[in-house]
């Protein structure tokens, strides 16, 4: 069975999705689709709109087979990590021929050379953006210039300052990095952009229909009617993650102090300080973030280190990830077909396969061996996808109660492979 791997958040799942499900399927001539989809904590530093289950379920609704979860070390996290995290997965999966990503330029060969590009000069980079970085210029903004000078090229440039253009290149450096054989393949993102809160036709943006819903409004034109009907559950239920709830647990966490912040993941000197500041007068998330970040702090980065002070993460912690990459692949949800496509597929298998965690100590044991080096890296992957669950039940208002380890106790979603 071909499968095509996809790389992706769903926050939640739309009608831009469901474009990008169906063109990559028929651009990589596959018939089985494998999602690795970000857990509890996302990219750029933000709580999912509702859990991780109920993305799967949008997904499997919408014709995805497999749906495996990126790890909390990676998923919240610069664009290198997040993609090197990702598409370890997903050549962890075993007979995943192809990666299908959706870029601003849907030109491979510009992305490809932005790419090389970055690889052949990654020293002279590294030294030039940590130049720019100490005046106060942002990554992505010193990174852009020193391609444009060392490439002379205003394209490449270009490709630079769009985010799905900036993931789909670390996705191509990543397969170079690991010597993957996955095939890459992109297609062009189409109507409203990554940022835009209006909507193009029937196709709006994430960061739109969260708003959308956020005010109230209805999003049926802009997502799958089966998602349409689950959004609409779960805002009944008050199921989705509450902002206010984030910003009162975050200044719990802060409130420890200053010894205790900076034990945290990539809170510098003086950070502290900034962080306890901006936490004794903020009204809100949004206010917490304006108040703390700075010219050479992005609102992003500023988010993803407010998450990693929520889940308590420690460097030790992030170096044991990184250093071993995804330890285990959590099975979140799967259609009939992509049953047997991971039947099929056993042998080619590089990671554990696990689906609720019921086993998952001993699973690892053996898999790893007691004692091994391996194995307490995958432990310290286990405790913080487990503590970005127990952390994420607290922002849902209509929590209902139930062992917050829901990861032992949530089973595999199964679907047909019939879709809309």
């Amino acid at each position: 069975m071909h499968a095509v791997g996809l790389i992706t958040e769903y926050n939640p799942f739309h009608n831009g999705h469901l474009h990008h499900l169906r063109l990559s399927l028929r651009q990589a001539d596959a018939e089985v689709a494998v999602a690795v989809m970000s857990g509890h904590f996302l990219q750029r530093g933000e709580p999912a709109l509702v859990d991780k289950w109920q993305r799967t379920a949008m997904a499997l609704a919408a014709g995805v087979d497999v749906v495996i979860e990126l790890p909390f070390a990676f998923a919240c996290q610069s664009a290198p990590v997040f993609a090197r995290g990702a598409v370890q997965c997903l050549q962890g999966i075993g007979g995943v021929e192809s990666l299908c990503f959706g870029s601003e330029t849907g030109d491979l060969k510009a992305l490809s050379a932005c790419a090389e590009l970055l690889r052949q000069q990654q020293a002279a980079l590294a030294d030039g953006t940590a130049g720019q970085l100490r005046q106060g210029v942002h990554y992505a903004e010193a990174r852009a210039a020193l391609v444009a000078r060392l490439s002379g090229s205003p394209r490449l440039t270009d490709l630079l300052r769009t985010p799905n253009n900036i993931l789909a290149i670390e996705y191509l450096g990543a397969l170079t990095d690991l010597g993957s054989s996955i095939r890459s393949l992109t297609i062009p993102r189409i109507g409203a952009g990554y940022h835009d809160r209006e909507a193009v036709g029937c196709i709006a943006s994430a960061t739109g229909i969260r708003q959308r819903l956020s005010a109230g409004k209805p999003v049926d034109a802009y997502v799958p009617a089966a998602i349409a009907g689950l959004l609409k559950r779960a805002g009944e239920q008050k199921l989705f993650a509450s902002e206010e709830f984030l910003h009162r647990l975050v200044l719990g966490q802060i409130f420890r102090g200053r010894d205790a912040l900076r034990k945290i993941v990539q809170v510098e000197a003086g950070l502290d300080r900034r962080l306890i500041n901006g936490a004794l007068e903020s009204r809100s998330w949004v206010d917490l973030v304006d108040r703390v970040k700075a010219r050479q702090l992005t609102r992003t980065r500023v988010q993803r280190i407010l998450c990693y002070v929520l889940n308590d993460l420690r460097p030790s912690q992030l170096h044991a990830c990184f250093d071993g990459g995804p330890r285990y692949l959590q099975l979140l949800g799967c259609s009939e077909r992509g049953r047997r496509f991971l039947a099929a597929g056993r042998k080619q298998r590089s990671l554990p396969l696990v689906g609720n965690f019921s086993r998952i100590y001993a699973t690892l044991k053996r898999f790893y061996g007691p004692g091994s080096e391996a194995l307490q890296q995958a432990l310290t992957q286990l405790e913080l996808d487990l503590r970005a669950t127990r952390n994420y039940s607290l922002l849902l208002p209509g929590w209902t109660g139930g062992n917050r380890h829901r990861d032992f106790f949530e089973e595999v979603l199964r679907a047909s492979s019939a879709a809309f």
